[in-house]
């Protein structure tokens, strides 16, 4: 499709005056009149672009699955996910395995457990029972959506998506890191190699949480924009642009405190972190080019 001179000069008009989104967020708006929706264009979209908050767990649910394509369904099946969840909630109290004094996130693993069949046979959560992973997203869901139905099924779908997509290249994102982070400062990389610090980063906290319990929320959505939208490889540039950002306070750092560093990370530059791995990750791996 030919560009559009026209539209290219709006574009760069808005982006210098400080209103990049303006254009993007009609052509959302477009996509969601749609009826059935386009996911791959929404897909596409997420990829290239950052969600409106407006739109944003809207743009979740129909990704992963919440809600169908088709816009007249919506309502018929935001009813039933409403009773499902009431449904598996009422079993657990039936069960006794959670009361009204539960905490949400604690009865949303509870849930996701007896759905997945590995419900285990005590009520009281011991750790070998306690998935970490859900419970930080969980966490970090809860802080971003208000609705504790809605809350449920993101955590959910989020969670299953990630590793029936992902789980076999979880394993390889470090290695993905020391890749990337060669080619950006070799220099850096070899620091931390020689020092130790290398096998202390808290590859769990990144891969495995996709950052919950480690950046504030209004960071944290825009990362979980490219991971629901379809890359856990924007987890390597997130990580990466960490490390380049305190370069020189880790090159000084032993490894027990680089990791304490890492995993309690100061929240006001995270933004920008963000912004900056986004550019990397659209460097490195490219920028999808389907029409929106």
């Amino acid at each position: 499709m030919a560009e559009d001179p026209q539209r290219n000069f709006r574009s760069a008009y808005y982006e210098k005056v400080g209103f990049r989104g303006v254009e993007e967020k009609k052509s959302l708006e477009i996509l969601l009149k749609d009826n059935p929706l386009d996911t791959e264009k929404l897909i596409t979209f997420c990829q290239r672009f950052p969600l409106p908050s407006m739109y944003r767990i809207h743009v979740w649910k129909v990704l992963l699955g919440i809600l169908p394509p088709h816009s007249d369904s919506h309502s018929l099946v935001t009813r039933y996910r409403a009773e499902q969840y009431e449904d598996v909630r009422g079993a657990l109290v039936t069960m006794r395995f959670v009361n009204d004094m539960t905490p949400l996130t604690d009865l949303h693993l509870r849930m996701f457990q007896l759905e997945n069949q590995v419900l285990p046979r005590c009520s009281e959560l011991s750790p070998d029972d306690v998935d970490e992973d859900f419970l930080a997203i969980g966490h970090a869901m809860e802080e971003l959506v208000d609705d504790p139905v809605d809350c449920y099924w993101l955590v959910k779908n989020f969670v299953s998506q990630f590793h029936n997509k992902f789980g076999d290249s979880i394993p390889h994102l470090p290695k993905s890191l020391e890749h990337f982070l060669s080619q950006e400062d070799n220099a850096l990389l070899t620091q931390l190699r020689s020092s130790g610090c290398l096998a202390t980063l808290p590859y769990s906290l990144w891969f495995q949480r996709c950052f919950a319990g480690c950046l504030p929320d209004t960071s944290l959505q825009r990362v979980w924009d490219k991971v629901i939208s379809g890359s856990c490889k924007i987890l390597v540039f997130v990580a990466m642009e960490i490390l380049l950002t305190y370069k020189i306070m880790l090159m000084g750092t032993k490894p027990e405190g680089v990791a304490n560093f890492l995993c309690n990370m100061p929240q006001e530059n995270t933004d920008a972190i963000v912004t900056k791995a986004i550019d990397l990750w659209h460097k490195y791996c490219g920028t999808p080019m389907h029409s929106v």
